[in-house]
């Protein structure tokens, strides 16, 4: 599942001697770089989560070569050298080590109940994995948790487990406060209705006695296009279209392909922005135009910054 001369994938943790933690965001090395952003810090012994302005004030005033600049995506994000890993924390392997104890709190029970069910329904042990908090220990009695699957048809057969699971009441749908606590952390530019209504339909997130899980796909190696093009923004647009394509939308980045001459692919770097939309549905879409400096070719992007403020995609209903 893993490249060997790049064993980085999204959803992982990578650790620097420094005591910072940082969520992997690529699939690809930049100038031998892990693409990645700060999540967590050490102080005195502890480790505390660390919003995005946070983090990067931190970086800049502190640690400044974590701090990176993209020629080729002409973006800004968090990038740390191969040598200054000190340890890769891989989902894979830490669910099949929670699992394989006693669990040590209450999320961890909940956890050991959640998997039996997803595999009774279908999914596949095999291709899961525990991020998050929970992947290096840091859950807390209000934390969710946080799936990876492995592969696209893994991923969309753990949905189907999840639909299935609901319907025989076996998991729940998310009330109307873990919703709301959904929305909060997502922020965006939707009203609630609208973002209650997306997420409902996704099947990519449920309820297990009143706490939250959600699975997040991450791409087998063929399932991967690597993009090595060079990028350039031309200033934000917003259009209506049509989808003409969906079988990447709940990938990282999620990738629709729309009718729409000028930029016939809209990709989402923000979660809230995945599986959004399906084949044929008509979509208002918010974002910034890049320019590929070879082709000349323009894409859409939803999420040019973390906060994706302006920035959006929602099915006209």
């Amino acid at each position: 599942m893993r490249d060997i001369s790049f064993p980085y994938l999204p959803k992982d943790f990578i650790q620097t001697k420094e005591g910072l933690i940082f969520a992997v965001v690529s699939y690809q090395a930049y100038e031998g770089k892990v693409a990645c952003f700060l999540r967590y810090v050490l102080n005195d012994g502890v480790w505390e989560k660390i919003d995005t302005e946070g983090a990067n004030q931190l970086l800049q005033q502190n640690y400044p070569k974590y701090c990176y600049k993209s020629v080729q995506v002409d973006a800004e994000f968090h990038a740390v050298k191969v040598s200054d890993i000190s340890e890769h924390h891989c989902p894979e392997q830490r669910l099949q080590d929670v699992l394989q104890r006693e669990p040590r709190d209450e999320i961890e029970v909940k956890f050991h109940k959640l998997i039996p069910i997803l595999v009774h329904y279908g999914a596949e042990c095999h291709n899961l994995g525990l991020t998050g908090s929970m992947l290096i220990n840091q859950q807390h009695q209000e934390s969710d948790i946080d799936l990876t699957v492995y592969g696209r048809e893994a991923f969309h057969k753990t949905r189907e487990a999840i639909a299935a699971a609901l319907a025989d009441r076996a998991l729940d749908k998310l009330d109307e406060m873990l919703m709301v606590d959904n929305y909060n952390r997502r922020a965006g530019e939707l009203s609630f209705d609208e973002f209650a209504w997306h997420e409902n339909r996704k099947l990519n997130k449920a309820a297990i006695e009143g706490t939250k899980f959600d699975i997040g796909m991450v791409c087998l190696a063929d399932e991967v296009e690597l993009d090595n093009k060079q990028y350039k923004k031309q200033g934000m647009r917003t259009i209506k279209t049509t989808v003409v394509d969906d079988h990447r939308a709940f990938d990282f980045p999620a990738h629709y392909v729309v009718d729409d001459e000028m930029t016939p692919d809209v990709l989402s770097f923000t979660h809230t922005y995945v599986g959004q939309a399906k084949l044929g549905e008509t979509i208002e879409v918010s974002g910034a135009v890049e320019r590929n400096l070879a082709t000349g070719k323009c894409r859409l992007i939803v999420g040019s910054t973390r906060e994706a403020d302006g920035e959006y995609i929602k099915v006209c209903r």
